[in-house]
C-alpha cells in the first residue's frame, strides 16, 4: 500500500517535469530513487536496532534471573547451615544442663551423707 502511495506521489510530482529537460527529469528520478532507497534502508536499520535492543533486554532479564536463583540458593544453604548450628548449640546446652544437674545431685548427696555422719557422731 505504501509503495502504491509513494509511486502515485512520484507520478504526480513528475507531471510538471514534462516541460523540463530530459537531464533534469533523469536527475529528479535518480533523486527520488535515492530517497526511496534511503527510506527502505532506514526502516531496515530501525528494525534491526529494535531487534538488537529486544535481544539485549532478554539477555539482561536472563542474567537477572540467574543472579536471583544464585542468591536464593545461597540463602537456602545459609539457612540450612544456621539450622545445623542451632541444633548443635541446643545439643551442647542440653549436655551442659545435664552435667550441671548431675553435679548438683552429687553435691546434694554428699551434703546429706555429711549431715547424716554428723548426726551419728
Amino acid at each position: 500500500m505504501k509503495k502504491v502511495h509513494f509511486g502515485l506521489a512520484m507520478a504526480i510530482a513528475a507531471m510538471p517535469l514534462a516541460a523540463c529537460s530530459e537531464r533534469a527529469q533523469e536527475q529528479t528520478s535518480q533523486a527520488a530513487d535515492a530517497i526511496g532507497d534511503d527510506a527502505k534502508n532506514l526502516g531496515s536499520r530501525a528494525a534491526a536496532a529494535t531487534d538488537r535492543a529486544a535481544d539485549d533486554v532478554a539477555a539482561a532479564a536472563d542474567r537477572a534471573g540467574e543472579k536471583i536463583d544464585r542468591a536464593g540458593d545461597r540463602a537456602a544453604a545459609e539457612s540450612k547451615e544456621a539450622a545445623r548450628n542451632a541444633d548443635a548449640a541446643a545439643d551442647r546446652a542440653g549436655e551442659n544442663i545435664e552435667r550441671a544437674g548431675d553435679r548438683a545431685a552429687d553435691r546434694t548427696g554428699a551434703a546429706l551423707q555429711n549431715a547424716g555422719s554428723a548426726i551419728r557422731d
